[in-house]
């Protein structure tokens, strides 16, 4: 299937949510769960261990540094690699999984099979300085070649041709998603970082909920969301339900769902700056229980002390300096619940990033969206 066969549709621009945070209390796809966010996560438990440490807590920082998970990714890929970036800059792949287990299962929608997939993937690249960053998403129902890829249990896959994108996880765990993601781009992955559904709702209720402006009606039973036209204070199961809906919005696609996923994104990064956590040590505590407790890492990041330190490099970005996209895609003729990459606009991003340089407006430009853009905004 050649990208270059039909007209180029897909890609969103800029996000579609802009919003503040305060304290809370024709379609084509079939609707299916949604993903989060590992970034921001990072940068609250790294703001965490800096008052905790200051303050002597050795415990705390002990029971923190034992909540983090991590996957030793260079162990599992070896030195068959992208070479890691001379410039300065780092590539990130920030994945949230759909793990249909436990408290997931009730949060998903789905059978509690204990399967799971990558539902929403984003390359975070922090240019050199990590003062701005670009985003790229990739979306789950990507048709790609899967690379060869050894499981957690040690047990071999074959490649595999026309696989959808999240498959990759389910196949092989973390390693071979970062492996798939290098083999489609070319760019070495400095980290890893993964985040769950549940973990997620807590979070944006420890944080105080967000809040946005919907200028249409958002009902989408399957994500246990109802917002009319207006103004909103999200907590934790709403916001969720935000990033997951499909059908909710525009033509019912992942592209579409990409969008909320970006705006929401920025609108916890705003966030950030505007709760006061320094005045409540025990609220800046259960933040930074939770995080760990909730995000996997790559072992470069798997204790507190490195996770501290790469977050506190990523005091300078804010939204506004965060530009997000969506890897060029168009709509697969042979299935409509399926996108192919454009290939040689892809590659522009690509070539974008490993150079730490801006990714061309070209690149993402004359293309379907997903049709949910403007449905929430700040």
């Amino acid at each position: 299937m050649s990208a270059e066969s039909t007209p180029e549709p897909g890609i969103p621009g800029e996000s579609v949510i802009s919003s503040r945070s305060r304290r809370a209390g024709g379609r084509r796809r079939k609707p299916r769960s949604g993903r989060r966010k590992g970034l921001v996560i990072a940068a609250w438990t790294a703001a965490g261990i800096v008052v905790l440490g200051g303050s002597g807590a050795g415990y705390l920082y002990v029971k923190l540094n034992g909540n983090l998970k991590s996957v030793d990714i260079d162990q599992a890929l070896g030195a068959d690699r992208p070479e890691k970036a001379d410039n300065g800059s780092e590539n990130i792949l920030v994945l949230g999984s759909d793990t249909r287990s436990g408290r997931n299962g009730k949060l998903g929608g789905g059978a509690d099979d204990g399967s799971a997939r990558s539902d929403t993937a984003m390359i975070v690249h922090l240019y050199r300085g990590h003062k701005k960053a670009d985003v790229v998403s990739i979306p789950r129902d990507t048709i790609i070649d899967r690379p060869e890829c050894t499981d957690p249990k040690g047990e071999d896959h074959p490649a595999a041709h026309g696989a959808m994108f999240n498959s990759a996880y389910s196949t092989g765990g973390a390693a071979c998603a970062v492996k798939t993601v290098e083999s489609m781009t070319g760019l070495r992955m400095d980290h890893y970082l993964e985040v769950d559904f549940s973990g997620f709702q807590k979070l944006i209720d420890e944080l105080g909920g967000v809040e946005v402006t919907t200028t249409k009606n958002i009902e989408d039973p399957d994500s246990h969301l109802d917002l009319k036209a207006g103004t909103h204070r999200l907590n934790g199961r709403q916001a969720l339900g935000l990033v997951r809906t499909r059908h909710g919005v525009g033509d019912g696609s992942d592209l579409g769902r990409i969008q909320l996923q970006q705006a929401f994104l920025k609108a916890l990064v705003d966030q950030v700056k505007d709760v006061g956590l320094l005045t409540s040590p025990k609220k800046l505590y259960d933040l930074a229980d939770t995080a760990t407790k909730t995000v996997t890492t790559d072992s470069g990041l798997g204790s507190v002390n490195a996770l501290m330190s790469f977050a506190a490099g990523l005091k300078s970005i804010s939204a506004n300096n965060m530009h997000m996209v969506t890897m060029p895609v168009r709509y697969d003729p042979a299935d409509p619940n399926r996108v192919i990459v454009q290939k040689a606009k892809a590659r522009m991003v690509w070539d974008a990033l490993k150079n730490d340089r801006p990714i061309p407006k070209s690149a993402t430009q004359g293309t379907a969206t997903g049709e949910a853009k403007g449905v929430v905004t700040s």
